[in-house]
């Protein structure tokens, strides 16, 4: 008779899981907001039993977090294992129950096997569920992890679409939406990090689902490195979410009583569509995952030097430009690439901290003392993790970079790995930025990492557990400095490198229209406070696109906002533009950063809209990315608005002239009218958005009397 009750509930912060237990294993029945408390679960358990069919073992696999082949699972098991050599099938019993008010742990043995396998579910306060795996070896054989999965989630049964985010450099996090039919959709990462694909965030949705209906789960692995995700759905109609770190055979072996803990899962459930999935994960993020102060402290509106002068730096061209950034109303000025020893291109110097003494014969000094004297903080860009064949570093420690003896040396964008598994490498790594920090007055690091990491050799997640174990180094010696996470743009964006950095670059196309898109997936996941968004110049260096200022602007607001390019190439009348759109951006990024987000736009329209809403103020982002099949666009309706409230309607100056031309009634629009919340939900507004490139921003405020 198993020792364990029949059937076990937790519920914590509006999400429950409920396990029958009857077959003495933890097999998952439902996932979703909580029930009842008095909800009769022995009925429910029954309820959602299926019957045995013709094909199937005597006793059908449960539906369990820890899936494996010895059961009879017929799909990706939780956890492949070897020993000397030879695959392993463990049979793992549920062995023991923990749980306290917001977490379980559910642990598992196959004694003859000598495994231990704990499964640790937490509900936080975000209502994200964390989920963490961990595996002893207690056999004194050496073990072999082949494949451990953070993640094998039973999905309910209304789950019909599949929505994951695929991609490249400068065109990250694109959407891409199937139907969850028998068979498998898997993607995986094998540069080392995980990739401009996005394929470590992904949402399960039903047939109908939608921005405010329908039932909808959006899961997250939270690791640095590679990693495998698959959605399977068997021949029983059963569909499987699997996420795991990637690992190199051979990578991960266990001596007795050695203990490997997977990367942490993250899952929202809803069945109040997806905006409460996007809601619980932006919450999770300020909440419980980035340092403090990115919560704390208003978000400053960045320049970055690299679009501006690229290599082409020297004194006086960078204190011009910290100028002309001050004269914007510019708070941090960043320096980027290119102000170390020797580097006038990509080919050098990567792992020579060092001011070049050309630009700074009297160091960075100067220029800092400059940049405060105008009131801006100061940044600095660094691309630590890397080094060039042609630097002095290379030449005085040639075998800290990742390579294979006796081969040659491949490199990518000129450059090589270094080896962070090796303690010499990250103590002149740590020496060299924490001398940098405790010189300089410097409040933010962009922190870059612009290759492929290959080859690997087996130290895939060696190498991300060092650059972890750095980075929490350089935090703890200098708490105060922000982090950039960048990889060549969104190549490494992940809430466990989030938790030592205070920000990520989206993507390197700054171009408005691309960003919309690219942003629409980070912004599913993660919230604007943490977005770098910035301004880049006109033709945009990648596309070649020409965007008027107003809609570069705009788009750039909704995000950690920044310009990457050159104040002092611009018209006097762009600069007006600019300067204005940062005026109102410092008036509304308590909103926008503290507010919650919802997507507006009418479905296929080439719209891109969104509102952020907080304690009764909004602002929202209406733009047209091309040109509309109709004069008379859908109007725009909005959410997250209290239904007998009233608020006060009008559109944020500054406005473009084409665009105020074609308002029916500007002066209804400059004074603002007075709608209720559920006029706003239900009937919404009329806008011009026939042409490509016209963007409005509306602020909303609800009346005190409404």
């Amino acid at each position: 008779m198993s020792a364990f009750p029949p059937f076990l509930r937790l519920d914590a912060h509006g999400v429950g899981l409920i396990f029958d237990l009857r077959a003495a294993a933890a097999e998952l029945v439902y996932i979703g907001e909580s029930l009842p408390h008095g909800e009769d679960i022995a009925a429910l358990c029954d309820a959602m039993q299926r019957g045995r069919h013709a094909s199937q073992p005597d006793r059908p696999a449960p539906r369990s977090l820890l899936p494996y082949a010895g059961e009879g699972h017929l799909a990706a098991p939780a956890i492949v294992l070897q020993r000397a050599g030879h695959p392993l099938s463990p049979v793992m019993a549920l062995a023991e129950i923990r749980q306290t008010a917001n977490r379980l742990c559910l642990i598992h043995r196959d004694d003859a096997l000598g495994l231990l396998v704990e499964i640790d579910v937490a509900i936080q306060a975000s209502g994200i569920i964390e989920v963490s795996t961990r595996l002893a070896n207690r056999s004194t054989e050496p073990l072999g992890l082949v494949a451990i999965a953070s993640l094998s989630l039973p999905l309910p049964g209304w789950a019909a679409n599949v929505v994951r985010f695929a991609g490249r450099w400068s065109a990250e996090m694109q959407q891409q939406r199937a139907a969850l039919d028998q068979g498998m959709v898997a993607s995986a990462s094998y540069g080392g990090r995980p990739g401009f694909g996005g394929g470590n965030w992904i949402r399960i949705e039903s047939d109908d689902a939608g921005e405010q209906h329908g039932d909808a789960i959006a899961a997250h692995l939270a690791w640095s490195g590679d990693h495998t995700l698959s959605v399977e759905r068997n021949a029983d109609g059963d569909a499987t979410l699997t996420m795991a770190a990637r690992l190199e055979p051979g990578e991960i072996m266990l001596a007795k009583d050695e203990v490997f803990t997977a990367p942490c899962a993250l899952v929202a459930v809803s069945s109040t569509g997806v905006a409460a999935l996007r809601q619980a994960f932006h919450a999770h993020a300020l909440n419980a995952v980035v340092p403090a102060q990115t919560v704390s402290m208003p978000r400053k509106v960045h320049l970055n030097s690299w679009e501006a002068l690229a290599f082409d730096q020297s004194l006086p061209k960078l204190k011009t430009l910290a100028d002309n950034a001050a004269a914007l109303g510019v708070e941090r000025f960043v320096l980027d690439d290119g102000w170390f020893a020797g580097r006038r291109d990509d080919t050098t110097s990567l792992g020579d901290w060092v001011a070049d003494a050309g630009i700074f014969p009297d160091g960075l000094g100067p220029l800092i003392s400059h940049v405060h004297a105008l009131g801006m903080d100061f940044g600095l860009w660094v691309e630590p993790e890397m080094i060039s064949p042609d630097s002095d570093l290379y030449r005085a420690h040639p075998d800290w970079c990742l390579h294979l003896p006796g081969h040659p040396r491949a490199t990518q964008r000129g450059q090589l790995v270094l080896d962070l598994t090796l303690p010499p490498v990250t103590d002149h790594l740590f020496a060299q930025l924490s001398g940098l920090l405790t010189e300089h007055a410097i409040a933010y690091l962009k922190w870059d990492h612009n290759r492929d990491l290959f080859p690997l050799a087996g130290k895939g997640h060696a190498q991300v557990i060092a650059l972890y174990a750095l980075l929490d180094r350089l935090r703890a010696a200098h708490p105060d400095v922000e982090i950039e996470t960048c990889a060549s743009g969104g190549g490494r964006v992940d809430f466990e490198i989030l938790r030592r950095c205070s920000r990520f670059w989206a993507s390197d196309n700054n171009d408005p229209i691309e960003r919309l898109r690219i942003n629409a997936g980070w912004f599913d996941f993660l919230p604007l406070r943490i977005a770098g968004n910035h301004v880049g110049p006109s033709p945009n260096p990648i596309t070649g696109r020409q965007v008027s200022m107003d809609f570069r602007a705009k788009v750039a607001m909704f995000g950690h906002m920044g310009v990457e390019a050159d104040p002092g190439a611009m018209s006097a009348a762009d600069r007006d533009c600019l300067a204005a759109h940062i005026a109102v951006y410092k008036q509304w990024r308590d909103v926008l950063h503290q507010g919650k987000l919802w997507q507006l736009a009418p479905s296929g329209s080439g719209i891109h809209a969104m509102l952020a809403m907080q304690q009764g103020r909004g602002l929202a982002l209406i733009a047209q990315t091309r040109q509309a099949d109709a004069y008379d666009m859908p109007r725009i309706r909005f959410a997250g608005l209290e239904d007998d409230a009233l608020y006060r309607v009008a559109l944020v100056a500054p406005w473009r002239k084409r665009a105020l031309a074609a308002l029916s009634v500007p002066q209804r629009y400059t004074d603002g009218f007075t709608l209720s919340g559920r006029a706003l939900r239900l009937a919404g507004i009329s806008l011009p958005l026939q042409f490509p490139e016209t963007a409005w921003l509306v602020s909303l405020e609800r009346c005190a009397d409404g």
